[in-house]
């Protein structure tokens, strides 16, 4: 695997490598030595698939505070998607900034999501899915979220949702005493 750091710190996006021959390829998807020796948790507890049946569904901006905050690893396997990591730690140098890539079937990227920073995706393509990583079992009370189209966030979407849960479309804007604790 190859990992290409973005803009927020811990934030990377994985390039498979490929070993191929006249019958296709073989990747590595994840390896434990790899991600540790990146700086990246290695902990796996769950994966997860999701499919949005609808060109334009939006999910999120979803996170976890800690205790039992998560580093998530995403990729798509089916369709294409718009994925949006937002950097939520106070102390960081890109707090509230954002990293935006698309994630397809065809170009079998996948995005690291560390701890402390939130993430969304919407979806460019009809049977659109995913699978992830997350290294923390979900809790539903140290979740959050955040308004998608929150102005303080600044993300260009590529196109309005046309697909949004009650949930996700409830989120406010983003407020420290909300959000942080």
């Amino acid at each position: 695997m190859k990992f290409n750091p973005t803009k927020i710190p811990g934030v990377f996006l994985i390039e498979l490598e490929k070993r191929g021959d006249d019958r296709g390829f073989f990747a590595r998807l994840f390896c434990e030595r790899e991600f540790r020796q990146h700086g990246l948790n290695p902990r796996v507890v769950q994966m997860n698939n999701s499919v949005s049946r609808d060109r334009g569904t939006l999910r999120g901006i979803h996170y976890q505070l800690a205790p039992k905050a998560e580093d998530k690893t995403f990729r798509c396997v089916r369709g294409a998607l718009f994925d949006v990591v937002i950097d939520l730690r106070p102390q960081s140098p890109t707090f509230l900034q954002h990293f935006a890539t698309e994630l397809t079937a065809e170009n079998r990227l996948m995005v690291h999501v560390p701890q402390g920073c939130a993430n969304s995706f919407l979806t460019l393509a009809d049977d659109t899915e995913i699978i992830y990583l997350t290294s923390e079992f979900y809790s539903p009370e140290h979740e959050r979220g955040i308004r998608y189209n929150d102005p303080k966030l600044g993300i260009r979407w590529p196109m309005e949702p046309a697909v949004i849960s009650d949930k996700d479309r409830s989120h406010p804007d983003f407020h420290p005493e909300t959000h942080l604790k």
